[in-house]
């Protein structure tokens, strides 16, 4: 499941090698995801799923695409077990002729942020809290040497190395550990990313210190996350659930999240986009089948969530680890 192998290949300095070694040692990964109680049918999905010789793969499209021949009953049947991985939160894909409608419209954040990245061409980048890495194919179509996601859900895993098998390989990887396995001491990025990450941290502020660390000099932060209307001293902190979600902690708003992180010593911060989550990003589809953003906002209001809080916004911020 984890290419392990495959990614020390692609790592092309000694401390980037040992940032691996030790993400590796720290992240038990193997047993935590072979004792997960859907492991072996999730696995049972992935293992039935076609792995083609010489696909026709376009990841620079709002749904990266990988197209190979195939009777309509094999369509079919590759359709079944992809449907075997659900639910299916970041995307969208079409894999094999399947067009897998995500719940998220990942593919409109891609577009809100890739004008903020620095150019991506021969770059190593982390991308924090990955989900699916559907933002780690697009980074691998911009020319990134390494697009590395860390997440630990298994089934996004899973979905990974399902498009994997459709993509073959390329400079995309995913690693199933959380941030907490990431060593402090290995600055070897020289982009790193965190996407829909910082609310649901109990310690924002070590979260954001913990990414400066792993930025080269000079390495760009791109951070998007939920914020709230207000100047540089308002933090909401949700007495009990945002938007039906147990575990935010702080929405700081756009202001003060910028203070934050020139508190903890990034420079040339600059908010460089805010914008209100619509039910056209983020919605329930054949493809995440639970209840979605519509159901989480008021009734009668669309400004306020259903607990009478500001329905979701997101801002996207750039920062740099300094010189």
């Amino acid at each position: 499941m984890i290419a392990w192998d495959a990614l020390l290949k692609q790592a092309r300095e000694p401390e980037l090698i040992a940032w691996i070694h030790r993400t590796r040692e720290s992240g038990n990964c193997e047993k935590r995801i072979q004792s997960h109680g859907d492991f072996k049918r999730w696995n049972t999905a992935l293992e039935a799923l076609p792995c083609p010789e010489q696909p026709t793969v376009q990841l620079d499209r709002s749904a990266p695409s990988s197209h190979f021949p195939q009777s309509a009953s094999e369509q079919t049947a590759l359709r079944e077990n992809l449907q075997g991985l659900h639910p299916w939160r970041k995307g969208p894909f079409e894999l094999g002729g399947v067009h897998i409608d995500t719940e998220w419209h990942s593919d409109y954040k891609w577009d809100r942020i890739a004008p903020h990245l620095e150019s991506l061409k021969d770059k190593q980048v982390l991308d924090v809290g990955s989900g699916n890495g559907y933002f780690c194919w697009r980074m691998a179509a911009e020319g990134a040497s390494l697009a590395l996601g860390i997440e630990p859900s298994v089934l996004f895993n899973l979905q990974f190395d399902a498009c994997r098998k459709m993509y073959g390989q390329t400079s995309a990887h995913l690693l199933p550990v959380g941030i907490e396995a990431v060593p402090r001491e290995f600055a070897v990025f020289d982009t790193v990313l965190s996407m829909g990450v910082l609310y649901h941290r109990r310690e924002p502020m070590d979260h954001l210190q913990h990414l400066q660390q792993c930025l080269k000099p000079s390495g760009q932060l791109l951070l998007e996350t939920l914020v709230v209307p207000g100047d540089a001293s308002t933090v909401l902190v949700p007495e009990g659930r945002y938007a039906r979600m147990r575990n935010v902690w702080f929405l700081p708003s756009a202001d003060a999240l910028c203070r934050w992180l020139e508190r903890l010593g990034y420079v040339d911060v600059k908010c460089v986009d805010i914008s209100q989550t619509t039910t056209e990003e983020q919605r329930s589809t054949d493809w995440m089948r639970f209840e979605s953003l519509p159901q989480c906002l008021d009734a009668n209001d669309k400004t306020l969530t259903v607990e009478g809080l500001p329905a979701p916004r997101r801002a996207i911020i750039s920062a740099f680890a300094a010189a």
